[in-house]
């Protein structure tokens, strides 16, 4: 089989830190925090006060309102982080040949809560005839995929991954693969989760996952000894992923080519990582070994980072079990200390800041980093960004279940 090459021409952005890839990439190098209080729900209820919410967005902006209705939070911003994306990549107008060509492939770990919550409570209010007709489609995970296709006429493979806070990682590197094998010329990847709403909050904080630090501008401090939890985040990161060859020829821009994916599973827990870490270097190594690289040629891991006692340890742990003495000459750093963590959307968003390292030759910090943990001895890149030239980029996310993925980027 002939593999072909694949680049990253396009990105698009809905977060915390940014209405725009490039609004969340300035806000990250600068060490800005879009961790804020609690405002979406009644703070009341729960022991959980602070939250990464997205700010000013109007989905009105990208579709008409009567469309927008018909679509729940996460869809919006998936469609909204798509049509940037779409339109950074000069793709946005598709013709016949190359819709035929083009596929869409984006995850989300728990899709349409918020549309679930409000039909449930409209049942329980008014019963089954008040309940919309648009429930479902509202409410899977795969809508976004299914909307953006609709919406650019994308006609090729159409899919989602759902691995929880692993699905935007597991969904670009899927992507990857259909146009290596060579299914599709062009693939629209990445992750969408709208999940700050009463009974994901609700579920979180039940089995002690979240954050019960008060204050937005401390509580998310991965690797930090003090940390004790993670921040509930939203919003949707999108990759334009293109056969290398069809991107020279149109004379696109490329930001960096994908040239590593490795997907494990833990077979440990449902919410806890393996001892050491152990699915996860599985993953890391898989990366790197279809990209080729030599372990001294990575630079930068844009880490899955949760600010959580367990994750953070164990990450580092297979960091070293698979560079070995390069760990320490690693950058790591975890933009959920600004972002919070946007669940199923974390790695298309992380993803999106690892191929800006990579062209722009800057590291973005871990913020919040005060207090060493003994058990988290690698260089963290702590409080402030680092201009660095790196050849090779990791990102890694991690899901319940005990979904690991990691993807490799080289740069162009």
């Amino acid at each position: 089989m002939n593999v072909r090459r694949v680049v990253v021409t396009g990105v698009g952005a809905v977060s915390p830190v940014g209405n725009t890839a490039e609004e969340s990439w300035k806000s990250v190098i600068s060490g800005e925090s879009g961790i804020g209080l609690l405002t979406r729900l009644d703070s009341e209820q729960f022991p959980v006060k602070v939250a990464a919410e997205v700010k000013n967005f109007d989905i009105e902006q990208y579709i008409e309102r009567k469309e927008a209705r018909k679509m729940d939070r996460f869809t919006h911003y998936a469609l909204a982080a798509s049509i940037m994306a779409m339109e950074d990549a000069g793709l946005e107008n598709l013709d016949e040949e190359l819709a035929l060509k083009t596929g869409v492939w984006i995850g989300s770990g728990i899709g349409g809560m918020e549309t679930h919550e409000q039909q449930f409570e409209m049942f329980q209010k008014r019963g089954y005839r008040r309940v919309s007709p648009f429930f479902v489609p509202m409410m899977i995970p795969d809508m976004a995929s299914g909307q953006v296709s609709i919406h650019f006429g994308a006609k090729g493979i159409n899919s989602c991954s759902v691995t929880a806070c692993a699905s935007g990682t597991n969904s670009i590197g899927d992507a990857f693969e259909v146009i290596r094998r060579g299914d599709a010329d062009v693939m629209i990847t990445g992750g969408a989760e709208a999940p700050i709403t009463t009974m994901a909050v609700a579920g979180f904080c039940a089995n002690k996952a979240l954050s019960l630090n008060p204050n937005p501008s401390t509580a998310s401090r991965p690797f930090d000894a003090d940390r004790d939890g993670f921040i509930i985040g939203e919003g949707a990161g999108i990759l334009i992923l293109e056969e290398y060859d069809h991107a020279v020829k149109r004379g696109a821009k490329i930001y960096a080519e994908i040239v590593g994916y490795g997907s494990t599973g833990d077979a440990h827990h449902i919410t806890a990582p393996a001892p050491e870490g152990e699915g996860a270097a599985r993953a890391m190594k898989q990366a790197l070994e279809q990209s080729g690289a030599e372990l001294t040629q990575v630079g930068y891991i844009n880490a899955h980072g949760t600010s959580t006692p367990y994750n953070d340890e164990f990450e580092t742990k297979a960091a070293k079990t698979v560079f070995g003495d390069h760990a320490k000459n690693l950058a790591i750093s975890s933009t959920k200390s600004m972002t919070g963590h946007l669940l199923g959307a974390a790695g298309g968003l992380e993803a999106i800041f690892t191929v800006k390292a990579l062209k722009e030759g800057i590291v973005p910090p871990t913020i919040n980093y005060n207090t060493p943990d003994p058990d988290c001895d690698l260089d963290y890149v702590p409080n402030e960004a680092r201009e660095m030239d790196i050849e090779y980029a990791m990102s890694n996310s991690l899901g319940f279940g005990g979904h690991n993925a990691s993807l490799v980027f080289k740069k162009i």
